[in-house]
C-alpha cells in the first residue's frame, strides 16, 4: 500500500514515457529529388539530385531529448562549409499534441489533415536551429541542435522531449546567398537558379512520403509520417483522469465510513 504522503509514492510516469518513446525508422524512395519531377537543379555550384535525395529518417530518445538521423543517397558539400554539409536545407517538423502550427515554415507547404507541428528543426550549411510553437502559436527559439556528419547521414541531437511523434521531413536546395539559406524555385532558367514549371512551386525538392503521394507538389499539402497521434500527451491526459477518478472514489469511501459511524 502506498504511503499517505504523495511525495513518497513511486512515480510510474518515467516508466510510461520510456515505453512510449521508442525508435522509429522510415524510408523514402530513391531518385525523386526533383520536386514534381520537373525541377531543374542549379549547376553552379554543381549540385546533384543524389545530394538532395532523402532515403531514410529515424528518431529515437537520446538523453533528455531526441536524436534524429536523416540519410541521403549522397552527402554533398558544394559550398565547402566547415560542417561538411551544404547541399540542402533539411527541415524536420515534429507533430504537436491537440493542435499546432499548420504552415510548414517557409517550405510553401501546409499540414494535410488535423493537427500541426510543435517543434521545427532546420539544418543548413550555415548551422542548425530549433523552434518551438506553443498552443497559442507563439514561437520560441531553443538551444541549437548538435549536428554530426556520419557517412551519408546527418545525426541531429535536439532538445525535443523524448516521445513517439509524427513528422514532416523536407529537403530544399541550400544557398548562402539568401537570408534564410534556401534557394527558392522560380520559372527563370540559369546556372545558379532552381527552375520549376510554375510560379509559387513548393521550395523542397524532396519530401518524406510514399512514392504514390504526390499531393505535396500538386495541392501544397504534406501528410505526417511515423506516429500520427501524440500518445505521450494522450497517455498523460489518461493518467491525470485516472488519478482524478481514484481521488473521487477514495473521497466517497471516506464519506461512507464517516456516515456509518
Amino acid at each position: 500500500m502506498y504511503p499517505r504522503d504523495p511525495s513518497l509514492r513511486p512515480s510510474i510516469l518515467p516508466g510510461v514515457l520510456a515505453l512510449l518513446a521508442s525508435t522509429i525508422t522510415l524510408t523514402d524512395p530513391a531518385g525523386d529529388a526533383r520536386g514534381d519531377g520537373g525541377y531543374v537543379l542549379p549547376t553552379r555550384p554543381a549540385i546533384s539530385a543524389e545530394m538532395l535525395d532523402l532515403r531514410a529518417f529515424s528518431a529515437q530518445p537520446q538523453g533528455e531529448g531526441m536524436r534524429f538521423t536523416v540519410s541521403f543517397s549522397q552527402l554533398g558539400n558544394p559550398w565547402n562549409a566547415p560542417s561538411g554539409y551544404s547541399a540542402g536545407v533539411t527541415d524536420i517538423f515534429v507533430k504537436g499534441a491537440l493542435g499546432g502550427q499548420q504552415v510548414l515554415g517557409e517550405t510553401g507547404l501546409r499540414v494535410r489533415g488535423q493537427g500541426g507541428w510543435a517543434y521545427h528543426l532546420r539544418v543548413t550549411g550555415g548551422g542548425a536551429t530549433l523552434v518551438q510553437a506553443d498552443s497559442q502559436g507563439t514561437l520560441t527559439t531553443l538551444a541549437a541542435p548538435g549536428v554530426q556528419v556520419s557517412g551519408t547521414s546527418l545525426v541531429i541531437d535536439a532538445a525535443v522531449p523524448g516521445g513517439t511523434y509524427g513528422y514532416w521531413v523536407t529537403n530544399s536546395v541550400y544557398t548562402p546567398l539568401s537570408p534564410g539559406g534556401v534557394l527558392k524555385p522560380g520559372t527563370a532558367a540559369g546556372p545558379t537558379l532552381l527552375q520549376a514549371g510554375r510560379a509559387g512551386a513548393p521550395t523542397p525538392v524532396d519530401v518524406l512520403a510514399p512514392s504514390s503521394d504526390t499531393l505535396a507538389f500538386t495541392s501544397g499539402t504534406l501528410a505526417p509520417v511515423g506516429e500520427t497521434r501524440d500518445w505521450v500527451s494522450l497517455t498523460l491526459m489518461a493518467l491525470g483522469a485516472a488519478g482524478l477518478l481514484l481521488t473521487v472514489v477514495a473521497t466517497v469511501m471516506v464519506w461512507r465510513r464517516l456516515a456509518g459511524r
